[in-house]
């Protein structure tokens, strides 16, 4: 089933999103600074083309930088990449078909606000839940 959802998902969704984070991510390495937000950002883009089957847990290691991080990431790109999950996810909770996917979208908004100190895992590795 996490198979037949991705490839829909893929399709309607998925790819869109995930060039809107390798675009964000492309920007972020122009800068040395901001490379850290870059690579997350191509982090989140290979999440957000096969979500299911996988989750995102917090990193046991992320400490003061990823906070700070984090605030830079949602003034500069994050609250963007979380609008466009919002937008997409009630456009496709207008279906039936497409409610699993408009969950989906909802559920990757907390980890396009704040992606440093995040970790994505396989859903069914021991580890992920908490």
């Amino acid at each position: 089933m996490r198979t037949i959802l991705n490839l829909i998902w893929l399709v309607l969704a998925g790819f869109w999103l995930a060039l809107g984070y390798v675009l964000a991510g492309l920007i972020c390495c122009i800068l040395i600074i901001t490379i850290p937000f870059g690579i997350a950002s191509f982090r989140i883009a290979n999440y957000a083309l096969w979500p299911f089957g996988r989750t995102m847990v917090d990193k046991p290691s992320a400490g003061a930088g990823s906070v700070l991080g984090n605030i830079i990431w949602v003034i500069v790109a994050g609250w963007w990449l979380a609008l466009g999950h919002l937008v997409t996810g009630i456009a496709l909770c207008v279906t039936i078909i497409g409610i699993p996917l408009g969950l989906a979208n909802f559920k990757l908004i907390p980890i396009s606000l704040l992606p440093l100190g995040k970790e994505i895992v396989p859903s069914d590795a021991p580890f992920a839940t908490r």
